[in-house]
């Protein structure tokens, strides 16, 4: 059955029962249309191409109607080429080849004396101009751009928006037409105009000098639509046109940014705009907006910043969570221009954190972040702790990051960052970073005057809950370090002194070990803190016995780090008054600043990553024996050994783990007895990165426990690559002669995150790589990944980088070879 017009097809296509049997018409009716094209009936075309559009619509094939639709338009008729015109938009993409004979079509009617026919040309040429195409009617444009029919001119405004995009060199054509275009009465065509202006300037940096003189032109408009009475035609929820408005003022932004003289002459208009518009509809809601975000851009003065600020407060006041959250991510970006004026609505922020929206709460909290200060720490870090505690799993590691951070940053005292440090670890001690638990215990160990009370708040807490990892974590480690203190202070924090005996801390330390929580790590912290403990005056020969006891149980554990340590701290046992040196209170570690970047991992605390000064923190946090390698960092370089040869081409490229050793130390000499010992069954581990402190010196030596080193000189980063808006910088660092630490920092020049990074690396010598500590970096923040380069002494350092990223949801992959470094980079030792 064949449909003679498209009512009848739709008619039909509807009373379809299944799909099967629409698409069996749908095939039917193709089938009839194609040989209906093949008579040439003119007449009949216009329905044919008719159906056609609608099956199009559908899902179904009809590109083979293309060349019909050009022939429609060729048609005198207007009727035919509208339809022609509708089915070129539908049918053709600025990609095809037949979109060259349309170029003639749209030239003779643009040039057509009916100003509706030339409407068509002007929006088919605005959907689908190529840049071949904008380059053969760019005249044809810039000459309706001149038309006395606003109609016309308005259309043509926008089909010269379409040139500029696709031939951002042609926007200079368009200068004088569109200036003209600004002092029009007409709101269609100053509407677009002005978008034609904003795409202008955002391409042209000349353009945007030609047009600073057209800010009092603008001024004037906009103060007209301010002013203005009710007018029927453009009123919008008692607004007149908020849709030109909203224009001007993104246009007055790109015109003020960087030029005070603009910025004044719009100031008064800005402020009448923010002071008049009606706050209750969500249409003056936009033109308030827009009004904070050009004042916030321009060179305004400080009063009209804080009233731009306040009217953000009020959005924050708002029922509607889309208007809050526009605040929060507004006020998260101009925290930093004026951070008093963003404090004074800091209470509706922290109300924000129990909004039931998790998107409101994640903006609040980031916005909480960047208001701490000296003046209102207490405050802040009390409410973030209060949400700590009923916030979801997925913001607790980031919170206990930022909490700590700041408490390092703007304690007022000691005591108040320990305790706060604490209470962190109590709430969410399984979201604590390794680095956040180093800080810590350096803290500590730099207090003495806290230590007793830091080491019976532990003691309270690990009594209390065993089920926190860093919680336990800490306590072994600093119940182990100062168990004398604990011992004879008692437990210092209760308004009475309470003794506690080495039974009692024995047995917490024991039934951590044998709780279901405890882990890998948990247990090498716990042997090593019940090994100290057994070596203070102030433990009894009963406790040593039974540590030792403890220990000889531990000598055939399948687990080969346990197994090691419990037959290296039970020989202890046998070196007499050696042992107490060996096991004496380590000394204060270097203060440093704790530095980190976006937190967005959960790592387990005892996982190996690189840090920021180019050590491992996993090896600092899990290995204080001889056989404490990092062969799970090595393990990452040698898994990408085939890769590597093939980016060089050769075999000549090696990922494999240096074999430099360091020199021999104190430590080691210790760790030399032991190899005469006859109950020491466990043949050491090589290590990729040497250890250099001895088994028993430190209970599960944390990335405190380094001793200080020299101060090192200025480090100089050098660009590796800058393109698609990621920035990539290599920062070397000779650790000995022949051997490289390389820091290679990530970073967005815009506003978009990068995600998904690959980065691999090659050299022609040998090259240890470890994972990159986000593959997602957000804009203002640096992610890192850490290298170490083995070489001749003197030897210039090449690179070859190949890397993958998706950015703005386009993917992206590049290579790069790199040879930046100074000569002789690898002759320098730490």
């Amino acid at each position: 059955m064949v449909y003679h017009n498209l009512k009848a097809l739709i008619k039909g296509i509807r009373a379809c029962k299944t799909v099967a049997d629409e698409r069996a018409l749908i095939k039917q009716e193709s089938a009839a249309i194609r040989a209906s094209f093949r008579e040439e009936d003119s007449y009949a075309r216009h329905n044919n191409v008719a159906k056609l559009l609608y099956i199009h619509m559908l899902g179904s094939e009809a590109h083979f109607g293309q060349m019909e639709c050009l022939k429609l338009v060729a048609s005198p008729r207007f009727g035919d080429k509208r339809l022609g015109y509708l089915g070129i938009m539908l049918l053709l993409d600025e990609s095809q080849e037949v979109l060259t004979l349309v170029t003639n079509s749209l030239k003779n009617d643009m040039n057509h004396a009916n100003m509706y026919v030339v409407g068509l040309a002007l929006c088919t040429f605005a959907d689908i101009a190529s840049e071949e195409m904008s380059r053969d009617l760019a005249n044809e444009i810039e000459k309706l751009l001149g038309s006395s029919n606003t109609y016309i001119r308005k259309k043509a405004a926008l089909c010269a928006l379409r040139v500029v995009k696709k031939v951002p060199d042609l926007a200079d054509h368009f200068v004088t037409k569109a200036k003209n275009l600004l002092a029009d009465r007409n709101h269609g065509v100053l509407l677009t105009a002005i978008t034609l202006v904003i795409e202008m300037v955002q391409t042209d940096t000349a353009c945007l000098e030609e047009f600073r003189n057209a800010v009092p032109l603008l001024v004037r408009h906009l103060k007209s639509l301010v002013t203005t009475g009710y007018s029927p035609e453009h009123d919008v929820s008692g607004l007149t046109d908020p849709f030109l408005q909203v224009k001007i003022l993104r246009l007055l932004r790109l015109l003020g940014k960087g030029d005070v003289q603009a910025s004044e002459t719009m100031n008064d208009i800005l402020a009448q705009v923010a002071t008049n518009t009606d706050s209750t509809k969500n249409v003056g809601n936009s033109i308030l907006y827009e009004t904070v975000m050009t004042v916030l851009e321009i060179e305004a003065d400080s009063g009209l910043r804080v009233m731009a600020i306040n009217i953000l407060g009020k959005f924050l006041g708002n029922r509607d969570n889309n208007i809050r959250y526009v605040a929060l991510n507004t006020l998260n970006k101009v925290v930093s221009i004026d951070t008093n004026a963003v404090q004074r609505h800091r209470n509706i922020i922290l109300d924000c954190l129990r909004d039931g929206d998790i998107s409101i709460r994640r903006r609040a909290l980031e916005l909480s972040y960047a208001l701490i200060n000296e003046n209102n720490v207490r405050v802040l870090i009390r409410e973030l702790l209060a949400f700590l505690e009923v916030a979801d799993d997925e913001f607790k590691l980031g919170m206990t990051t930022q909490i700590c951070l700041a408490a390092e940053r703007f304690a007022p005292n000691k005591r108040w960052h320990i305790d706060s440090v604490l209470r962190v670890l109590k709430l969410a001690g399984n979201f604590v970073r390794e680095e956040i638990l180093s800080s810590f215990i350096r803290l500590v160990a730099h207090t003495p005057e806290l230590q007793g009370y830091t080491a019976s708040k532990l003691y309270n807490a690990l009594r209390a809950d065993i089920s926190q990892e860093s919680l336990t974590l800490a306590a072994t480690w600093i119940i182990g370090e100062y168990s004398e203190i604990l011992l004879e202070q008692g437990l210092v924090d209760e308004d009475q002194p309470k003794p506690v005996s080495d039974a009692e801390l024995v047995d917490l330390l024991i039934s951590v070990l044998d709780s279901p929580y405890a882990n890998y790590l948990t247990r090498q912290f716990v042997l090593t803190a019940i090994t100290k403990i057994s070596s203070r005056p102030t433990t009894s020969a009963t406790q040593q016995e039974r540590i030792q006891t403890l220990l000889a149980s531990y000598t055939t554990s399948p687990e080969l780090e346990i197994q090691q340590r419990a037959v290296e701290f039970a020989s202890l046992f046998t070196l007499g008054d050696l042992r107490s040196g060996v096991l004496e209170r380590m000394p204060p570690p270097e203060l440093k600043a704790t530095v980190m970047g976006v937190v967005s991992e959960n790592k387990p605390v005892g996982s190996v990553q690189p840090s920021k000064d180019g050590d491992l923190l996993g090896d600092d946090l899990s290995s204080t024996g001889p056989a404490a390698a990092v062969n799970g960092a090595a393990a990452v370089a040698q898994s990408n050994k085939d890769l590597l040869a093939e980016i060089f081409g050769s075999s000549g490229a090696s990922s494999s783990t240096p074999t430099a050793q360091a020199p021999r130390t104190t430590a080691q000499d210790i760790l030399s007895l032991f190899d005469s010992t006859p109950t020491s069954p466990v043949a050491t581990q090589p290590t990729s990165i040497p250890s250099t402190s001895a088994a028993a010196a430190a209970p599960a030596r944390p990335a405190v426990t380094s001793p200080p080193q020299p101060a090192q000189p200025r480090l100089v980063s050098y660009p590796a690559y800058d393109k698609n808006g990621l920035r990539i910088s290599l920062t070397p660092q000779p650790r000995q002669p022949g051997v490289v630490d390389i820091q290679v920092r990530f970073q967005v020049s815009g506003g978009v995150p990068a995600s998904d990074i690959n980065f691999q690396a090659a050299v022609p010598k040998q090259l240890q790589i470890w994972p990159i500590s986000n593959p997602a970096v957000q804009p203002g923040a640096v992610e890192t990944l850490n290298m170490r380069v083995t070489a001749p002494v003197g030897a210039n350092v090449r690179l070859r980088l190949r890397l993958s990223y998706s950015l703005g949801g386009s993917a992206f992959q590049d290579q790069v070879d790199f040879a930046g470094f100074p000569p002789g980079i690898t002759g320098g030792g730490s």
